[in-house]
């Protein structure tokens, strides 16, 4: 639907597209992805009353797009909206779509643009957190012992109870440890069931959904994981990291120790990494959604270092590697696909 409607005039996409729509399972997937647009774009959005001004100030507060619609777009979300939903008034027949005419993807886009915004800045996060980052937020805090910790764009981190500032749970995404040296009491971060363990020293947990990376700056952390057989109990020194993924899979390794927390310095940086990891890192600077349209992309590896304080540009570079585009759909919807 996308390149169609980007080039409606394109004769050998056109053929492309009807030798495609030959095959039965194609011609369904077709006919389900009209029906759903022509269902979104004939809706009335619910409580549009009630959240439509909080994603005003949301939207107001968040870093500009680039490269979507022709720049950053400065409209109230009821005139986006009507804008998308027009175009996807005039839309060609399910089987045989009229190439001059738009597609109905308008009404589409904007249905999961707006639920981008809705559940974008977490807010389903762990009601457990005891302090929580937004788009493209850092914050730094200072625990009761004296430790202080870095927590990175969409994170979340839970301090135990009165009196125990030694033991913190990181519910969702990264943070940097700078631990105050206590050897009666040691430190403890717990990232799921990847647990950390320092007495005093500075290090840097990541929490994605495939696993946990655990890097040293200085001192040792011991990393221990029960949740594979056998159970995973590695000692790190500094410069040293190891990613546990939530099968029990170990990848051990050494970077310098300046690239132990890169983010904190707008540098995204990875090293053989697989590139659904690197976008889940990628996605705490961005305020929309990042859609990726072909999973064997994820699996890819990745290695570059990218600059964080542009997001969009850093996307664009981290999947040219791997022969993938991204398009603008809207100013929160960018999609990722080989063609």
């Amino acid at each position: 639907m996308i390149r169609l409607q980007e080039e409606p005039e394109n004769v050998e996409l056109r053929r492309q597209f009807d030798e495609w729509l030959v095959d039965s399972v194609n011609a369904t997937a077709w006919a389900e992805t009209e029906r759903m647009s022509r269902a979104v774009a004939g809706g009335s959005p619910a409580h549009a009353q009630d959240w439509g001004p909080f994603l005003g100030r949301l939207r107001h507060g968040a870093a500009e797009a680039e490269g979507c619609l022709g720049g950053p777009l400065r409209l109230p979300l009821s005139d986006a909206t009507d804008r998308v939903a027009k175009s996807a008034r005039t839309r060609a027949t399910v089987a045989r779509p009229d190439r001059r005419r738009v597609l109905g993807l308008g009404g589409l886009a904007a249905a999961a643009a707006v639920l981008a915004l809705v559940v974008g800045p977490d807010l389903g996060r762990s009601p457990d957190a005891d302090y929580v980052t937004g788009t493209a937020e850092v914050r730094s805090l200072r625990l009761t012992d004296g430790s202080l910790v870095t927590l990175a764009p969409k994170s979340a981190l839970s301090v135990g109870g009165a009196g125990d500032a030694r033991h913190v749970r990181l519910l969702a995404g990264e943070a940097f440890f700078e631990v105050t040296a206590a050897p009666e009491r040691p430190f403890r971060v717990a990232a799921g069931e990847v647990q950390v363990t320092v007495l005093g020293t500075a290090f840097n947990v990541n929490r994605g959904k495939a696993g946990a990376e655990v890097g040293v700056a200085h001192g040792s952390v011991r990393v221990d994981y029960a949740g594979s057989f056998p159970t995973v109990a590695e000692t790190l020194a500094a410069g040293e990291f190891l990613r546990v993924g939530w099968s029990g899979r170990i990848a051990r390794g050494e970077r310098p120790v300046s690239q132990a927390a890169a983010w904190r310095h707008d540098q995204l940086i990875a090293q053989d990494q697989a590139l659904g990891e690197v976008l889940d890192r990628l996605r705490r600077y961005y305020a929309g959604a990042i859609v990726v349209t072909d999973d064997t992309l994820l699996g890819q590896p990745v290695t570059g270092v990218y600059d964080l304080a542009d997001p969009v540009r850093a996307l664009r570079g981290i999947v040219r590697s791997q022969k993938a585009v991204v398009r603008g759909i809207t100013p929160w919807l960018l999609v990722v696909s080989r063609f």
